[in-house]
Parts: structure tokens; sequence; C-alpha cells
């Protein structure tokens, strides 16, 4: 062993350590410094939002943490209303006032520090983009630094403190072997322990070189540095990606949701058993809310099982994150079978958040699709209606059988659901999402069960759910895992944005041509609901309501167009609230919202889009579709921001219908062209920080535009 490595061998190897080192020590730093200055931009925000609940105590609640015995009156004439005033004053400044002696002016203040410290490990800090201060400003700006780093940070601080803890043990063991002399005075087990350090550090170097260790230190390093250009762009980036900045936050204040809650109140076996579980996130390109990542762990752990989180809380990436932990551990191919209104969200969704690629089976070209699944591996998206005419070999292992809108399948003898457990019987993993609530629908649940855990299923009661949620959730912790938006709400962002894609049905496809080849920009805008009965716009709007209702949510429905409305209140029915529009007064329209705010539990309000989002307040309502693309993006915002306001208790979920291939998706391409060159022009000018429109361009240009563009791509047969 001793031939392996010359003095000369060690030196060489050594300085690659070194070297290494040095660059993973950097980086190291950088990091710590940059969580760091959150910490410290972080403190400044909680004092001041402490200081904030303090001026809102009122000072007579000095007396509870006295039990009344102390005398506020003075105080109170000296003009003292909230604990923060008698925090300001020093003893010596209250026992000067008249009646107030020392011995009173010390329990008084004493009382006000008690109250203080409460306020202080209770405080909780949401960035509001209603309060843009120094403070909240500088927050951001430590928090953009991270960000910016991308999902892939931690995975790059875990290699680096493995890197670093390794090297700091293996270096000093190996120095005596740099030369004969220093070898011949280290004794036999020194020179063993040095010869063994050698080699730790050789493979280890090997290690670094596959993984391309030192660039993604160096590189990271760089993206931690960069400088943040202003307080415009903070602001404007946070909106973008605000869910990243509040995940991080919410870890790095350690302020999360109740720890049962957002394990969905599992029995402490089963809680303990799915947090060990590994996430091997090497194939995921998205970072993960806590319960998020339980999510995943409790699929994987629990192998069949159903996630029935509440709409909005990302089940979708719940499911990627376990398609990828499983292609980490050698997994290859992979099914999700789901409504034809959501297969393209799940194609996309599965290419922006992981490494993984998507194949769709489904349309004319599901064979060929299917053939290149079977031969590259990857995740075949395919239909309910598709599933059983797949022609997949029977010796092929798919690693994990994902069923979205699981409900779907309630019904065990309809065709799909027996197409469905025909795969549950072939498949060892199988993941159910739906996030229509089950704690009433026994039966039904029951069903979805057999498919997965049949004898869990068989002790199923009635009064497992008339005890309640929680008891429902505890009989069938083996299986289910339901989060409530309320149990997780602290690390939600205000508004979670989702773009919903739907392929047009060939009704809505000669409805656009038809519209594109007479220049008709209007009808082009609308054509996906010419023909309600084959709307694919309007089948996803259904389903989105219908889940709405399911958790008692009320929705908003927003249009640029009247007749657009009307087709979306045929289709919902007539407990519809509205349509407010441009041409109803102040007081008409005020009225049908508070009709709308004063409905128990689910509601619907129709509005246009102009109309309905400025001026009125909406915030009873927590879900938010949007039928098409505006051609300003502050319209859409506006319109959001009638329910994503004060008064808001649930977090604002907007969905924005979408076609492919489209008038939407060249509406699209061309706001995000606009949307980054304002970002350059806004980083050379402070006027733009106050130029709420800056991003909005002109309608006749965009409308000219696009039309031409359609009219030559749909000559040229590319549709």
């Amino acid at each position: 062993m001793e031939a392996i490595f010359s003095t000369r061998d060690v030196r060489v190897v050594l300085a690659a350590a070194a070297s290494l080192q040095k660059t993973t020590q950097g980086f190291l730093a950088d990091y710590d410094q940059a969580r760091a200055d959150v910490q410290k931009a972080l403190s400044v925000v909680r004092t001041e939002a402490a200081q904030r609940d303090l001026a809102a105590i009122p000072l007579h609640r000095l007396k509870d943490v006295t039990e009344g015995r102390l005398r506020l009156g003075p105080l109170e004439q000296a003009g003292y209303t909230s604990v923060r005033d008698v925090l300001r004053a020093t003893p010596y400044e209250l026992q000067l006032l008249p009646g107030v002696g020392p011995q009173s002016a010390r329990h008084i203040h004493a009382a006000a520090q008690q109250i203080e410290r409460a306020v202080a490990d209770s405080v909780s800090v949401r960035i509001d983009v209603d309060r843009q201060d120094a403070p909240a400003t500088d927050l951001l700006k430590a928090l953009k630094r991270l960000v910016n780093a991308g999902p892939t940070l931690e995975r790059t601080h875990r290699l680096a403190g493995t890197v670093q803890a390794r090297l700091a043990q293996a270096v000093p063991a190996a120095r005596p072997a740099r030369s004969r002399l220093r070898m011949l005075f280290a004794g036999a087990k020194g020179r063993d322990r040095a010869r063994e350090a050698v080699r730790e550090i050789s493979s280890l170097l090997a290690e670094a070189t596959a993984d391309e260790a030192a660039t993604l230190f160096a590189q990271a390093s760089v993206d931690l540095l960069r400088p943040v250009s202003g307080d415009f762009e903070a602001w404007t980036d946070y909106e973008i990606q605000a869910p990243e900045y509040q995940g991080l936050l919410a870890e790095i204040s350690g302020v999360g949701p109740d720890r049962p809650a957002a394990e969905g109140f599992l029995s402490e076996d089963i809680a303990e058993r799915v947090k060990a579980q590994e996430l091997d996130d090497t194939h995921r390109t998205v970072s993960l809310r806590g319960y998020q990542a339980f999510g995943a762990r409790y699929a994987l752990a629990q192998r069949r099982a159903i996630i029935g989180d509440e709409m909005g809380l990302g089940k979708t990436v719940v499911a990627i994150a376990a398609l990828a932990h499983l292609r980490a551990g050698g997994g290859t191919h992979f099914v999700v079978v789901c409504p034809a209104s959501v297969l393209i969200n799940w194609l996309r969704e599965i290419e922006r958040r992981s490494t993984l690629k998507a194949y769709p089976l489904h349309g004319p070209e599901r064979a060929e699709a299917t053939a290149e699944w079977v031969r590259r591996g990857g995740v075949a998206v395919t239909t309910f209606a598709m599933l059983d005419q797949l022609a997949i070999p029977g010796g092929l292992a798919v690693e994990m059988l994902v069923v979205d809108e699981a409900h779907y399948i309630k019904n065990p003898g309809a065709k799909r659901s027996l197409a469905v457990a025909a795969w549950c019987s072939r498949v060892d993993r199988v993941l159910f999402l739906s996030g229509t609530p089950m704690e009433n629908r026994v039966e039904e649940f029951r069903n979805l069960v057999a498919y997965l855990q049949p004898g869990l299923a068989a002790e199923l009661r009635l009064n497992d759910s008339v005890a309640g949620p929680t008891a429902f959730r505890k009989a069938v912790a083996p299986v289910y895992l339901r989060r409530n938006q309320q149990d997780v709400l602290d690390e939600l962002p205000p508004v979670l944005r989702v773009d919903e894609w739907e392929e047009m049905s060939a009704a809505d496809l000669d409805v656009y041509r038809s519209a594109v080849s007479a220049g008709k920009w209007m009808l082009m805008r609308r054509a996906a609901y010419a023909v309600p009965a084959e709307s694919a716009k309007l089948e996803r709007l259904v389903e989105i309501v219908k889940e709405a209702a399911d958790n008692e949510l009320k929705v908003i429905v927003f249009s640029y167009f009247r007749d657009v409305l009307a087709v979306v209140g045929e289709a919902l029915g007539p407990h519809v609230h509205g349509p407010i529009t441009g041409g109803l007064s102040a007081a008409r329209r005020q009225r049908i919202v508070d009709t709308f705010s004063a409905a128990a539990g689910h509601a619907v309000l129709l509005s246009q889009i102009e109309a309905g989002g400025t001026g009125l307040n909406l915030q009873a309502a927590s879900v938010v579709i949007i039928c098409e693309p505006q051609l300003k993006p502050t319209v859409e915002a506006q319109a959001i921001a009638r329910a994503h306001r004060m008064g808001q208790v649930r977090t604002v979920q907007a969905h924005r219908l979408l076609t492919v291939d489209s008038v939407d998706e060249r509406l699209l391409e061309i706001l995000d062209d606009k949307a980054e060159l304002f970002d350059a022009y806004a980083r050379r000018s402070e006027v733009a920080e106050n130029t709420a429109g800056a991003i909005d361009i002109s309608d006749e240009s965009v409308a000219r535009r696009i039309v031409e563009e359609e009219q030559r791509r749909l000559a040229a047969g590319n549709v």
C-alpha cells in the first residue's frame, strides 16, 4: 500500500485538498454570512412588529399580570394609553408622576416588561407589500441573496459541510506523509493513519471532481455575493417568487405551523416513522415548505396512501418530490393518471419542478410517446379514459402510480375505476391525490382506501367520522393525510398563483381558427368559451369551483367579457352572484358584494375584471379565477388584490385559465419580454418605483402583433 503514493504524490494530493478546502470554507463563510444578515434584518422587523403589538395593548392589561394589584389612574391621567408607553419611560420617570411611588413605578415597569417578553416570543413576521418600510425592505434584500442562489443551495451547503468535515479530519492526519523524515518520526501507528488519510483524501477528491463540487461552491458564493441593486427590485422579485421568500423566512425564523396540525394529526408512531424517512432532492428543482416535505415523506413511508390536502397547498409538488426521491434511488418508470383538463399542467409541473422527463400518453401520438417512455424511462402522464388502452409491456417495473383527483374513481364499478384498480394491483407504490374532504363521505372514502389497503377499508366505521375530523384523521392515519390551509398558513405565501394550461377542444379550435383568419382580436381572446358544451377552459373552471365548494370556499370569477361571464353563470347554475359590470351603479355593485360576502359557506361571484378589480373589498373570497389573460398585468394584480387585502384570513388562490398554442400563450410571451425590459429599466431609474403601470403595454400594438403572428402560424399549418 505504501508504494501507491510517493511523497510527491502526497504533496500533489494535499495541495489539491488545500485548494478544495479553501473554496469550501469560502462558500460556507458566505453562506453563514448571508443567513446572519437575514437574522439581523429579521431582528429589526421583529422588534418593530413587537412594538406595534405593544402599542395596541391597552394600559389596563398590566393589571392582568399582577392580578389587579396595580393602580394605573395616575398613568392614565398623565396620558399613558398603552403598554408601549410604559416601556418607553424609565421607572424613575414613572415615579415622578403624581401619585406614583418608587415601588409602584418598579412594579408597573416590571409588569410591562413581562408582557414585552411574551410578545417578543410570539410575534410573527409576515412580509406585507402594503408596508414597504425600510426594515421590511432590508429583510427582503437579505432574503433575496439566498432565494436567488436557487433551490440547490441547501443541497450544496450539505455537500460543503460533508467535504469540510472529512477534510478537517483527514488533512492533519495525512501531513506526515509529505516527507520520509516526518513519516520516520511518526511511529508505526502514525504512519498507518497518514497512509489511510491520504487514501481518504484521494477518494474524496475523486468524488468532488465527479460532483463538480469546487465549481458548485464557487458559483454559489458568486450567487450569494451578488448585490441587490435597489428597493424596487427586491419588492418586485418578492411578488414574483413569494413562495420561496415565505418558505425561507419561515425556516430561518423558526416560526412554523402547529406541528400536530401540519402533520395531519397523525399518531406519534406514524409521525416519527414519516420523519425518519429520507427525502432525496437530487432530481428536484424546487424547495419545499415544511408541510410539503412531510407529505412527500408520508407518501414514501406509507407506500400506498392518499394525500388529501386542501386545494392550493401543493399536492402536485408533493407527488413530484416523491417521484424525484424514487428516481434518485434507481427507479426509472412512473405513471400519473389525471383528468384530461389537468394533463398539461402535470407535464409542465414535472419538467419545471424536477429533472424528470414527462411523456403525454394521450392523443393521436400516444403510441410513439409510450414507446419512448418505455425505452427511456420518466413519468408517463395519461388520463382516466386512456389508462386501460396503454400498450405497456407486462414485465415493465413501474415504481409509483400517482392518481390525481382520485375522487373520480369513488364508484368501483365504473370503467375508469376498474382500470385504476388493475394498475394498483400491479404497482407496489400508489399515491392518490384529492382535495375533496372525505370526513363526511365515509362510503366513498372506503372505496378509495380499498384500492390501496383493503384490510383497513373493511375496518372503517361510520362513527369514525361522526366523532369529528380529528378523530377521523387518526383512524385513517395509515392511509390518509390531510392538512387544511389554517393548519399550515404560517408557511404559505399571501397569494398562490396557478396558471391552468388547457388544450383547446376541436370546437374551441374551429372557432379560434375562424377568428384568426378574420383578424377578430376580441373573438380570438374568448374563442375558448364559444361552444360551452365542449369548452376545455370551462370544464376546468367548473372543476375548480366544485373543489372550492367541497371545501366551503368562496370564489370570484373575473373576465373582461360579459358574454364569457354569461356562459360561466349558465354552467355554474342558479346560485351565482352578479355579474358586476361597468354599467352598474356603485351602490348596486356594493349590494351584490355584501350579499355574496354574507352568504354562508361557498358562493360564487361573477365580475368583469375592470369593474370588480377596483373600488371593492372582496376579502370574503379566497379563490380567484381569471378566465383569460389580460393585456395589462396591473389589471390582474388589482383584481386579485380585491380579495387579498386586510381582513382576508385565508390564503388567496389565483387561477388563470390559459390555452396552449393560442393568443393566450402569445400574449404571455410578449408580457414576459416587456417585464424583462421593464426590470432592466427599473434598475436604472428611480422613477419606475412609483409607476404602477410601467409594465403595461399598448392594447393596439399587442393585438396587431399577435393577430399577424397567429395568422402566419396557422397559414403554415402549425396548429
